[in-house]
């Protein structure tokens, strides 16, 4: 059974960040999925994204 990216990826990083942190990068990353209009194939750059926005503490980009 393949694994999932994400989880793969959540995996590699949850201990340099918390429960709490993890689950805004997951939305994050779905916010951006969603904004590109659900486009496959983005998944790793909009999780680095992501984490570069919520782990650095940025704050998101506006989407328009």
């Amino acid at each position: 059974m393949a694994k999932n990216p994400k989880v793969e990826v959540a995996g590699a990083i949850a201990g340099d960040v918390s429960e709490e942190q993890l689950e805004q990068i997951r939305r994050r990353a779905h916010e951006l999925y969603e904004a590109r209009g659900r486009e496959e194939g983005h998944g790793l750059e909009d999780w680095l994204q992501a984490e570069a926005e919520i782990a650095g503490g940025k704050a998101p980009a506006a989407e328009s």
